[in-house]
C-alpha cells in the first residue's frame, strides 16, 4: 500500500487527524510494510501485509493474515492489556495501532548489542505462559484462530518442509514433526514469538507481529523463542543464561508439561534457521555448519532442555 493509498484510507476510517501529515517508513521485517504517521495532533503506526515476502526464495502468502494479527491483539488485550498494542482500526490488508513511544527497545537489538537482561527473559516467559494457559482449550480461540492454512504457509512449509527437502538426513523427522504440528490443537499460538517482535522497557514487555497466530501447538512458540536465544549465544555466550530463566517462567505460567515437544521443535527450528526460507542473517557459513552438525547429532534422540542447552554451551 503506497502513501497515496494510505492517507485516504486513514481519513475514510476516521483515523487521520490534525495537519502537517508526515509518513515515515519503519523497519517491517520481511512480511509487511510498516509506517509511522504523524501530524500536529497524533502519532500512529500503520501495518500492511505484503503478498510476496522479502526473502531470497519465492514466498507468497495471503494478505488476509493481517486480519489474523488484528484479531490476535483484540483477543489478548482484555487478558494482558499492557502486553500488546492497542488497535485503532483497519481495513482490507491493513490496520492502525497506537504508537508505543521511544522509551521501548527492540529485544533483538538489545541482545545483538550484548545486553543480557534476565528480567526480560522472565517477562517473555511469563507473558507467553499466560497466553497459552488462558487460551488452553478455549472454544472461542479455537474457532477464531482456525487458521491452519495461514500457519502452514508461514511456518510449516517454509521452515520444516523446505528444510526437509534441503537436509535429507533430517527429512523423516522434519516431515513427521510438520504432520504432528498440523494435527495439534491445544491453545492460541503467536507463531513468531522472537526477540525481534518483543519491545522491552523497565518492567514491561510488548508483543508485536502476530500474523502467524493459530490455535495449535503452544510448544511451537516456546521452541521458536528458545531457537533465537540459542542462536544469539553463538554471538555472545552469555545469552545462554537466558534459556533457563525463560523456561522456568514459561513453565510455571503455562502449567502444562510441553518440554518433550518443545525440545524436538527447537532442534528442527535451529536447522530451519540455517537451511529454511528464513535463515538467520547474522550467522556465518561456519556457524551454520556448527548448527547443522549439532542438530543432526541430537535429532534422533532429543535430550532434556537442560542437557541440550548445556551441550550447546560447549560449542559457543
Amino acid at each position: 500500500m503506497t502513501t497515496t493509498d494510505l492517507l485516504p484510507r486513514l481519513q475514510a476510517a476516521g483515523l487521520l487527524h490534525g495537519t502537517d501529515i508526515r509518513v515515515t517508513p519503519l523497519t517491517g521485517g520481511v512480511s509487511s510494510d510498516i509506517v509511522l504517521v504523524e501530524s500536529s495532533t497524533q502519532r500512529i503506526v500503520v501495518k500492511a501485509a505484503l503478498e510476496k515476502l522479502r526473502v531470497k526464495d519465492d514466498w507468497f502468502v495471503d494478505v488476509s493474515r493481517n486480519r489474523v494479527e488484528q484479531s490476535f491483539f483484540e483477543y489478548v488485550s482484555p487478558l494482558m492489556p499492557a502486553a500488546v498494542p492497542r488497535i485503532l482500526g483497519g481495513g482490507d490488508g491493513w490496520f492502525a495501532m497506537e504508537y508505543l513511544g521511544d522509551e521501548l527497545h527492540n529485544w533483538k537489538s538489545e541482545l545483538l548489542a550484548g545486553n543480557i537482561e534476565l528480567e526480560t527473559a522472565k517477562l517473555a516467559g511469563e507473558i507467553l505462559g499466560r497466553l497459552h494457559a488462558t487460551s488452553w482449550d478455549d472454544p472461542v480461540a479455537r474457532k477464531r484462530f482456525d487458521t491452519l492454512p495461514n500457519f502452514q504457509a508461514l511456518r510449516i512449509d517454509p521452515y520444516l518442509l523446505t528444510t526437509a527437502e534441503r537436509v535429507p538426513e533430517a527429512a523423516e523427522v522434519l516431515r513427521a514433526e510438520a504432520a504432528r504440528l498440523a494435527a495439534t490443537k491445544l491453545a492460541l499460538v503467536h507463531g513468531d514469538y522472537s526477540p525481534k517482535n518483543l519491545l522491552v522497557g523497565p518492567g514491561r514487555l510488548i508483543v508485536l507481529d502476530a500474523e502467524c497466530a493459530w490455535f495449535g501447538d503452544p510448544a511451537f512458540d516456546a521452541a521458536f523463542l528458545l531457537t533465537h536465544l540459542h542462536l544469539k549465544a553463538l554471538l555472545n555466550p552469555q545469552a545462554i543464561r537466558l534459556v533457563p530463566t525463560f523456561w522456568s517462567a514459561y513453565s510455571s505460567a503455562c502449567g502444562h508439561d510441553l518440554e518433550r515437544d518443545t525440545v524436538r521443535l527447537l532442534l528442527c527450528l535451529l536447522l530451519a534457521r540455517v537451511h529454511g526460507k528464513s535463515p538467520a542473517e547474522y550467522l556465518s557459513p561456519a556457524q551454520g555448519d556448527i548448527v547443522t552438525r549439532f542438530v543432526l547429532s541430537h535429532l534422533s534422540q532429543p535430550p532434556s532442555l537442560a542437557a541440550l542447552t548445556e551441550a550447546w554451551a560447549d560449542i559457543t
